[in-house]
């Protein structure tokens, strides 16, 4: 198939995450199943406007706002060059690309979670407003009747919250990476990380109140945060005012060795986010081991943790800092939580994601119905400790 793929930003981006890693991790395994991809995405910095990555076409245009007009501009060019593309994934990131008014191929949606909280977060009061009715009121009209893709369930459940039929959304999860054979141990002292990207739905300041909280009763307890993005300098002057900047370590955006070797590390993850389409810091740090403590209603978040399986759940910042704490006073409660977010985390492949988008963009081009299928059902995943 000829594919096209339509994406924010890429991983070169500055502000490139998880969505961009499943983004491109698919056209990865896309193009070396065969298929002819071509990714678009923004253009940023000195990066090429047009290369070849892991065997699939990349191409840049635009930057945050203009990469839509431009995107489907370049769109239709290469559509009028070498002929209608067979389908075209369509990633809504607030908003989507509104691919259906320039191509006549079939258009499938890619949600990873609906913005609701975030747009007041980051945007203008007004401006907030205009998004949400882009994307709560504008988009389910545009995009009726078309295939949706959801990166969890919980995300399904919101699409139906706003209009769109749930038999027309298939769930395809993340996969995650196998932990590499790294030869390290526990940090000998308490260890909380944070690994993301550094934007203000990501509330990385409340793992700042967590430690200024839990460390007189920890003494040597530090938080390690791994990732970069426009809110690092706001999350540093955070952690000094509150009297934490030498236990809270910063490292910005590194390798994959060194991501895992801080995986392996760690004692306990907390993903504070206000939402999160499926959680993907989540299952990386359950595949070295690692529980996980998150909010309850924090989208997929609530998904790819099992409360009280494989992590824990709560519902404000004491809950956060009462669950951390007992992780790090109970090493049997620990261990048991990680062994079984380990087992969990092992039967989410990247291999199978690509499988279930080749066998949903087959089906989607040769013209079948919309379908809901999901790639797993969750609840049959062996959890026990």
């Amino acid at each position: 198939m000829r594919i096209a793929v339509l994406n924010w930003r890429d991983l070169t981006h500055p502000e490139g995450g998880g969505a961009e890693r499943y983004a491109q991790n698919v056209c990865a395994g896309l193009s070396a199943r065969g298929h002819d991809v071509t990714f678009f995405c923004a253009a940023h910095g000195s990066a090429p406007r047009t290369e070849t990555v892991d065997g699939y076409r990349v191409v840049r245009n635009g930057s945050r706002l203009s990469v839509y007009a431009r995107t489907l501009a370049a769109l239709r060019r290469i559509e009028r060059a070498e002929g209608v593309f067979d389908v075209v994934v369509d990633t809504q990131n607030g908003v989507p690309f509104w691919a259906p008014t320039v191509t006549q191929a079939p258009v499938v949606a890619l949600v990873h979670h609906v913005h609701r909280e975030q747009w007041p977060v980051v945007f203008s009061p007004a401006v907030a407003r205009f998004g949400w009715l882009l994307e709560s009121r504008l988009a389910p009209a545009v995009y009726r009747g078309r295939q949706y893709v959801a990166v969890s369930a919980r995300t399904r459940a919101e699409l139906g919250d706003l209009g769109i039929d749930p038999g027309s959304v298939a769930v395809i999860h993340n996969g995650t990476d196998r932990p590499r054979a790294e030869a390290t141990a526990r940090s000998a002292a308490p260890t909380l990380l944070v690994l993301g990207r550094l934007v203000p739905h990501k509330r990385v300041e409340l793992a700042v109140d967590v430690l200024a909280r839990l460390l007189p009763a920890h003494p040597g307890l530090t938080l390690r945060i791994v990732g970069d993005g426009w809110w690092r300098e706001q999350i540093a002057t955070y952690a000094e005012t509150a009297g934490m900047a030498e236990h809270v370590h910063l490292l910005g955006f590194v390798d994959e060795a060194t991501k895992h070797h801080e995986l392996a590390s760690a004692w306990v993850a907390l993903a504070p986010s206000a939402k999160e389409g499926w959680g993907l810091n989540v299952v990386d740090a359950a595949s070295h081991g690692v529980p996980t403590v998150a909010h309850h209603g924090a989208g997929g978040l609530s998904e790819s943790i099992v409360d009280g399986v494989t992590g824990l759940l709560v519902d404000d910042l004491d809950g956060l800092t009462a669950a951390t704490s007992l992780l790090l006073t109970d090493a049997d409660l620990r261990e048991r939580l990680g062994r079984a977010a380990q087992r969990r985390a092992a039967t989410y492949t990247w291999a199978g994601t690509v499988a279930e988008w080749e066998a949903l963009l087959a089906h989607v081009a040769a013209g079948g119905p919309t379908v809901a299928w999901s790639d797993r059902d969750v609840d049959a995943v062996p959890l026990t400790a």
